[in-house]
């Protein structure tokens, strides 16, 4: 799997940790940046992940901040884009059963590396249920955004 990683300045020493420990999984890392701890605009990083993702030119994509807050609001702007905030092993797991997320952020300032490692292998290796009713709340959601998403 194609992992894309973007990190702010508030999220680089997790993304430092956790490069190497999705290629120790298998996976292929498409590192977007940021390597410093210069302050940059984290929806500039989210952006281009998401991208990523949407594109196909990644399977999946994880965001790096502070506290994750930030770049999960930045991504879910992203049509196409299902991110979850997660600080937690449930979390992970249920995220990606029920609502198919193919978009992790994380807060650096909220788990440290361990957790994030556990955090990271759960949501990769959980696949989405393909439960009707999860489908179905999917596709709710999937209306919302086509409701409002200006096509040209």
């Amino acid at each position: 799997m194609k992992i894309a990683l973007g990190a702010d300045h508030a999220g680089y020493r997790l993304k430092d940790v956790i490069i190497p420990f999705i290629e120790s999984l298998g996976h292929q890392v498409i590192d977007f940046g940021c390597s410093c701890g210069d302050s940059v605009d984290y929806p500039d990083y989210a952006l281009q992940v998401c991208e990523g993702v949407v594109s196909g030119e990644a399977d999946k994509g994880i965001l790096l901040c502070g506290t994750g807050i930030g770049m999960s609001i930045a991504a879910n702007k992203v049509p196409g884009i299902r991110c979850a905030l997660v600080h937690d092993l449930f979390s992970a797991k249920a995220t990606r059963e029920h609502n198919d997320t193919n978009v992790l952020a994380m807060g650096e300032r909220v788990v440290g590396p361990g957790v994030a490692e556990e955090i990271v292998k759960i949501w990769l290796e959980t696949e989405f249920s393909e439960g009707v009713r999860h489908k179905n709340r999917i596709n709710k959601v999937q209306s919302i955004e086509d409701r409002f998403t200006v096509h040209p």
